[in-house]
């Protein structure tokens, strides 16, 4: 605990590239699954929150979507919202993948970054993989963020961070910000934590300390099913389509109201084209199938009720490039 008892309270914004691996980093940092994981590009669509509470406060953290280059009108909204969660947050962790050399999208990221720098914390992801090259990151890193001057004067549209709440503490120096982690072991993650919270101001939680999540029960659901969805099928079909919880309703087994509680929700996995529907189907139902069972597995590692899932593939034509479609499922 800190000396003069003081609680630290902040949000952090995660920031990186498609599959750096942060939503797999939030889910081991929080303890719990709160992002879903796919090696699908992207798989992350809105501004997720995990919550960490430990004796020296919490951190609520806010998984963003992987900013890629792109035109097209998802994309955009995908990139504003992770604009969005700097502007709203008190810091900024940075995910890097150690397996890929940096590239254009990582100088991107660099130059939203530069105006933010004594507010970013710096992982360096998969440094399990045989090919992970450490050194090259780093590099980067000091390149961009410790050695280089004027970086921050020279990016132009950046959200500015919160900083109106409280003043955060004096930053730590270059070497303890930057932290070689795997968010599939779990190495390197306590002290990235301690450094966070190191870093975060001073405040009271926002969350009780039973939370690791604050999303709603039906956009949670719809998320493992659109996990389950992307991991079994391929090519471009996972980029088209979205998961719509129809409806829910809670249903008591029993007369009396300690009798056990079963959810019953019915769902439609949303594509694009008629031609798709067949493709997650299956032949003879067997990839709607799986799906759903595979969705009824995970619902049940999640929640304490029994859940009845009615699981059905529906058309929307088109829907990537629909802006009130958009905006019902991304929320930008």
């Amino acid at each position: 605990m800190n000396v003069n008892n003081q609680k630290k309270s902040a949000f952090v914004a995660i920031i990186g590239r498609p599959s750096a691996g942060k939503s797999t980093l939030l889910n081991k940092m929080c303890g719990g699954k709160v992002a879903i994981v796919s090696r699908v590009p992207q798989t992350t669509r809105n501004a997720i929150r995990g919550i960490v509470n430990s004796d020296k406060g919490q951190l609520v953290f806010i998984d963003t979507p992987g900013r890629h280059s792109s035109e097209k009108k998802m994309n955009k909204r995908l990139m504003e919202v992770s604009q969005r969660a700097l502007a709203e947050s008190d810091l900024a962790l940075y995910v890097l993948d150690a397996s890929r050399l940096p590239g254009s999208e990582e100088e991107e990221i660099a130059a939203l970054l530069a105006p933010l720098a004594e507010r970013i914390i710096f992982a360096v992801n998969k440094t399990d993989i045989q090919s992970a090259d450490t050194a090259k990151a780093e590099e980067f890193i000091n390149k961009h963020f410790f050695i280089s001057s004027g970086a921050a004067d020279s990016a132009e549209g950046i959200p500015q961070p919160c900083g109106t709440l409280i003043k955060l503490p004096k930053v730590p120096k270059r070497d303890s910000r930057i932290h070689l982690i795997s968010a599939v072991t779990g190495n390197g993650i306590d002290e990235l934590l301690s450094t966070l919270f190191e870093m975060a101001p001073e405040g009271q939680p926002l969350y009780g300390e039973e939370y690791y999540t604050d999303q709603e029960t039906g956009f949670r659901i719809a998320e493992i099913i659109r996990e389950q969805a992307i991991n079994r099928l391929r090519q471009e079909l996972p980029h088209s389509l979205y998961v719509e919880i129809a409806d829910m309703e809670f249903k008591n087994i029993g007369e009396d109201l300690n009798s056990r509680v079963n959810l019953w929700v019915r769902a439609f996995i949303m594509v694009e084209r008629e031609s798709q529907k067949g493709m997650v189907v299956g032949r003879g139902g067997e990839m709607i199938k799986a799906i759903r069972q595979g969705a009824l597995k995970e619902l049940k590692k999640i929640f304490d009720w029994k859940i009845d899932l009615d699981l059905r593939v529906k058309t929307g034509k088109d829907w990537r490039h629909n802006d009130f479609t958009l905006k019902k499922i991304i929320g930008a």
